[in-house]
């Protein structure tokens, strides 16, 4: 079936984060290799960047972003993603089923962004600027006489942003982003944990730039119920940064105080069989506790951080010819997240 892409959608241009304790945020980016270069001449909203990804903090009271953190807690209540002409795609979106957004925390040379909503009544910014230079400045950031520069951490671009859901809600939801922008659905999935489980949609934008898998929880005690309830609805649960040599990142990450979930040993004495081209030292995998999965024709390599803002997380990925999401790591995350919420007496 031909891909429609009907706001002519191009792709991420930025993830916005909302949080009451800004330096804990800001920490937290430094430590991804994040630089903070940026920030708003009017409001309290900082802008970092690595490579092709940029991060929005607002702190600003009064915005819709700390309205949806007063809701949420630490979140993230906003995206932008580019589009040829803006005002055409939130037209065609609103005629497609979306909601226009009346309340935006941004203006672009003197006029109100674009938005439609999205995911929990997040916004969904339509940017159609993106080529230009002056886009943050044209949107009133201005640059730091002293930015923070950190060493980049080897982020090149965001692979996936998963989102949760209510039971019973998945293909709502799916169906918004099919009808909406035709996203396309490519991957189904039914895991199975010890204890609790989940299903999930995995739908790829129509210009293939990244996917949002979309999980509904199985049991009242799942992940995603537990996200659910502390995030008080449904949102991102993790956004995946693509990297070219994850060893090399990770290693640069492990030198700071960000903590990734514990693999048990018993992984690595099947992986590599079951995955057998890899070219990277299974040894030093093992030792970064980095997931493996693939097929005859390629590999993916994964590792996923605790809950790290509220009940979001990150996942670091790097792709060799290999574009599913690590299916045949299910078991061991989820071993992995049922003994962290056994160890936080959330599961029994």
């Amino acid at each position: 079936m031909e891909t429609q892409n009907h706001l002519n959608l191009r792709g991420i241009e930025f993830t916005e984060f909302s949080s009451a304790d800004p330096k804990s945020l800001h920490e937290l980016f430094l430590a991804f290799g994040f630089s903070r270069i940026m920030r708003h001449k009017n409001k309290k909203i900082d802008l970092y960047q690595q490579r092709q990804i940029t991060f929005l903090l607002n702190y600003e009271p009064q915005t819709f972003g700390h309205g949806f953190y007063e809701g949420h807690g630490p979140c993230v209540c906003s995206m932008g993603w580019k589009v040829d002409d803006a005002e055409y795609a939130q037209k065609t979106a609103v005629e497609r089923g979306a909601t226009k957004s009346e309340n935006v925390d941004y203006q672009l040379n003197g006029q109100d962004l674009h938005a439609i909503k999205g995911i929990g009544e997040s916004n969904i910014y339509l940017i159609d600027q993106f080529k230009s230079d002056s886009l943050y400045e044209d949107m009133g950031f201005e640059r730091l006489d002293n930015p923070d520069i950190v060493e980049d951490l080897g982020f090149e671009f965001i692979d996936h942003l998963t989102n949760n859901v209510y039971q019973g809600t998945m293909k709502e939801v799916s169906d918004f982003y099919k009808n909406v922008f035709g996203f396309t659905e490519i991957k189904y999935f039914d895991i199975r944990g010890a204890k609790t489980g989940l299903t999930s949609y995995a739908l790829q934008s129509p210009d293939k730039s990244f996917c949002i898998p979309i999980n509904e929880g199985t049991e009242k005690k799942s992940q995603i119920n537990e996200y659910l309830d502390e995030y008080k609805g449904p949102g991102v649960q993790h956004i995946a940064l693509h990297t070219s040599n994850i060893i090399e990142s990770i290693s640069k990450l492990n030198k700071t105080n960000i903590e990734t979930l514990d693999i048990d040993d018993q992984y690595y004495q099947e992986v590599f069989d079951r995955v057998p081209n890899v070219s990277e030292d299974p040894k030093k995998l093992q030792e970064l506790q980095i997931l493996v999965d693939g097929d005859e024709e390629g590999y993916l390599l994964q590792i996923f951080t605790r809950n790290i803002i509220g009940p979001i997380f990150f996942e670091i990925i790097q792709r060799k010819n290999h574009h599913a999401f690590g299916e045949g790591n299910f078991g061991a995350l989820f071993r992995s997240i049922e003994r962290d919420q056994e160890k936080r007496g959330y599961l029994k």
